[in-house]
């Protein structure tokens, strides 16, 4: 399998689009060709353990990595995860199931990649003959910086430079990221959104002068962001999990479709959905649910994407963001692959701030993807409503999507003509990542600790306390830098020396 960017240039293999993170012009790496899998194959994957599934769809993808290594590393990889099943799919009533996707080290839905990303990187350059020491450069909402730090830590041949918004994270999320262990990492703020990070790392993956100084040092840039399609690819084995567990379960019969309702940020977890559905597998619809930053919204209602609005601080915090990335890779697919255009709309993106796609594509765009939001008090009120009926304690990232799953479920109600599908909603969190929200949702009262808001969820719910979260407690922190974003390229230059 060849790997394609979507700004146009030379195909390349897997291991090169892993190693390299990002393509030269800023573009994101695609399959050439999207692999399909056939039904009797999604028939053979029924009995297979998660970690098989996984490699089974990673192999259609990465063919340059051998067969048993991949489902050894896949084995080794899951097996940090708690409970035997890394992606459990949970039944709430007849026709809404949730996707737990928080069992691994982190807690949080990038875990399911970023457990595996090691091994493709290092195995990617093992192919390459690649000698140079990797710093794996990646900003983070919360979320993927913890998942890479931890994925990576004490890496032979790899540093990790992680770059969170300061004040845009929750306290446990930046308490996870400040304390943690290995030589290779660090950890530094910026004053300023997860748009800001984002932007400034971009610009030096694509800074001819950056990756010369850093070549100078022995260095090779690479990203654990989901611009990475060995990011993205592992993400695509978890809907197809979730697919046949329904089958196995005997919740749907063989082809019955399957919607997914999606939180989300960046864009990542719900793209993997749709390359799953355009793999083959029988997905309705894929539910797009956004926080109060609502710009993938209006994009999927309007056909314009404007990022000129303000970015707010919201209790779903790994969504706050404005310039979701992989959106490039879906424009790039609906303009029939048109490299020019999707360049085009880019530079449009970066100046002006905003682009709309034609009547037609916006048509195509609908035929899968439904887009809403909750606001604070919808989300608030979704988490309360659901544990009071359900029992169970959604984070408030599943509590958006909950809102708006339901939402879209009461309009095709409404539609009589409309088919009656199960719905998916895709979990990306432990309610016990974000406690003080969570407890507030709950109850209507504040909690300043984060760990006596864990405590005090777990005496309402009763719901097990992970066991790396409740470790960090008794951690110092190791990273107390902060810098503005033009300073990130410094701090990097600090960091390898």
């Amino acid at each position: 399998m060849k790997f394609i960017s979507t700004r146009g240039g030379a195909a390349v293999t897997g291991a090169e689009a892993i190693v390299r993170g990002m393509a030269e012009g800023g573009g994101l790496y695609v399959p050439e060709t999207i692999p399909s899998v056939s039904a009797g194959e999604l028939d053979g994957m029924l009995s297979m353990s998660y970690p098989e599934r996984a490699a089974f769809i990673l192999g259609k993808y990465f063919d340059e990595f051998p067969e048993e290594e991949l489902l050894a590393a896949l084995n080794a990889a899951y097996g940090q995860f708690e409970g035997d099943d890394p992606a459990p799919l949970v039944k709430i009533e007849e026709g809404l199931f949730l996707l737990e996707l928080f069992h691994g080290p982190t807690c949080a839905f990038k875990d399911m990649a970023l457990s595996v990303l090691p091994y493709l990187l290092r195995k990617s350059c093992d192919l390459l003959g690649v000698k140079k020491e990797i710093l794996i450069l990646t900003a983070t909402s919360g979320d993927t910086g913890k998942a890479a730090l931890e994925g990576f830590a004490d890496a032979e041949g790899i540093k990790v430079a992680v770059f969170y918004p300061d004040e845009g994270v929750s306290k446990m999320q930046k308490l996870q990221m400040v304390t943690q262990d290995g030589d290779n990492v660090d950890v530094v703020g910026v004053k300023g959104n997860f748009d800001d990070c984002q932007a400034a790392v971009k610009k030096i993956f694509r800074s001819q002068e950056c990756r010369e100084k850093l070549k100078e040092k022995g260095v090779l840039l690479s990203s654990a962001n989901s611009i990475n399609i060995g990011r993205l690819v592992p993400q695509i084995a978890y809907y197809f999990s979730a697919y046949c567990d329904l089958l196995s379960s005997e919740q749907i019969r063989f082809g019955d479709r399957v919607d997914f309702a999606v939180p989300t940020g960046n864009f990542g977890n719900i793209l993997a959905g749709y390359y799953a559905k355009r793999m083959g597998l029988p997905i309705g619809t894929l539910v797009c649910a956004s926080n109060r930053n609502n710009v993938l919204t209006d994009f999927f209602n309007k056909g314009t994407y404007d990022k000129k609005r303000p970015l707010y601080r919201t209790m779903s915090p790994s969504m706050d963001i404005l310039v979701s990335s992989n959106l490039e890779r879906l424009l790039f697919e609906i303009s029939g692959r048109d490299s020019a255009l999707t360049v085009e709309r880019m530079k449009a993106l970066a100046n002006p701030g905003r682009y709309s796609v034609r009547a037609e594509e916006l048509k195509a765009l609908s035929q899968t993807f439904y887009a809403g939001y909750a606001n604070e008090e919808d989300t608030v009120e979704c988490v309360y409503e659901f544990f009071e009926e359900f029992n169970y304690p959604l984070d408030t990232h599943t509590g958006v999507a909950m809102h708006v799953a339901r939402s879209y479920c009461r309009k095709r109600a409404e539609d009589v003509n409309a088919e009656i599908r199960p719905m998916v909603v895709v979990s990306t969190a432990s309610p016990y990542k974000f406690p003080q929200a969570v407890y507030y949702a709950l109850t209507g009262n504040d909690v300043k600790d984060s760990f006596k808001g864990i405590k005090r969820i777990h005496l309402i719910t009763a719901m097990k306390v992970p066991e790396s979260l409740k470790a960090l407690r008794y951690k110092p922190p190791r990273f107390k830098t902060v810098v503005p974003p033009e300073k990130i390229f410094e701090e990097v230059m600090n960091f390898i020396g």
